[in-house]
């Protein structure tokens, strides 16, 4: 019995947690706006949903910086911190002498809204940081 009900006391935890962490932000789905100007990044963020990728791994929700027309603000570029996960970003920015460091060996394609990118051994585009 005194088993049972560390069991229940310990799935009642758990299930708990989960969802304080699902409801994370003002909001559980779509945008929610915070102050992080110390930082750089773009104040605006988006939830996305969890879902299942096409080879059966499943991605779990999280946040990210809204689209805009520069990665100089995101999460992931070097220099700025995303505030969700505590960790600081690595990517190259746009147009910087890292980028070139990006798809070495590969042809640089610039697609229609911008995005540069190079087709890589699965046939596949593998978007980088944009070059002059």
């Amino acid at each position: 019995m005194k088993k049972s009900l560390m069991l229940l006391i310990a799935i009642i935890a758990t299930v708990l947690s989960a969802n304080a962490q699902y409801n994370y932000g003002s909001s559980s789905y779509g945008s929610s706006s915070y102050s992080t100007s110390s930082y750089g990044v773009n104040t605006n963020s988006t939830y996305v949903k969890g879902y299942t990728k096409s080879n059966g791994t499943y991605v779990h929700g999280h946040y990210r910086s809204s689209q805009n027309s520069t990665n100089h603000d995101n999460y992931s570029t070097s220099g700025n911190y995303n505030p969700y996960t505590g960790s600081a970003g690595s990517r190259a920015k746009d147009y910087s002498t890292g980028a070139c460091n990006y798809g070495n060996g590969h042809t640089i394609h610039t697609g229609s809204r911008g995005g540069q990118y190079y087709i890589n051994s699965n046939g596949n585009k593998t978007y980088v940081p944009k070059r002059r």
